[in-house]
């Protein structure tokens, strides 16, 4: 049986991780073993990244909506456990774009969650 070589495939493997590893410093853009240490790494920084993400902008959210229910003399536990009695179901990412962009619909909603407290 003839003997296969693996030149062609090797190649593209090794030219995909090489262009993953574009614009990166020193031996690490085009040199494929510690190219494709880096790109594992960048690409597991990548996955923590997304999460990461997610958790930043909660926090962004709440912190500004913590700041307009101050405006309005509620603290930020009791405005979300007021919303959840009246049943409002409005998720804090939207209550953040109210704070922020329609200061009256806010006040609105905080004068609702005082009423079912």
């Amino acid at each position: 049986m003839a003997r296969i070589k693996g030149a062609m495939m090797t190649r593209k493997r090794r030219k995909k991780i090489i262009k993953l590893a574009k614009g990166y410093w020193g031996n690490k853009k085009n040199h494929f073993k510690v190219a494709n240490e880096q790109v594992m790494k960048s690409l597991r920084y990548a996955y923590v990244g997304r999460k990461l993400k997610k958790r930043d902008f909660r926090r962004l959210w709440i912190s500004r909506i913590n700041a307009a229910c101050k405006l309005n003399d509620i603290n930020y536990s009791r405005f979300m456990n007021g919303l959840k009695k009246a049943g409002i179901e409005l998720n804090r990412k939207m209550l953040a774009e109210l704070a922020v962009s329609d200061a009256a619909a806010f006040t609105a909603l905080v004068e609702k969650a005082k009423a079912a407290l």
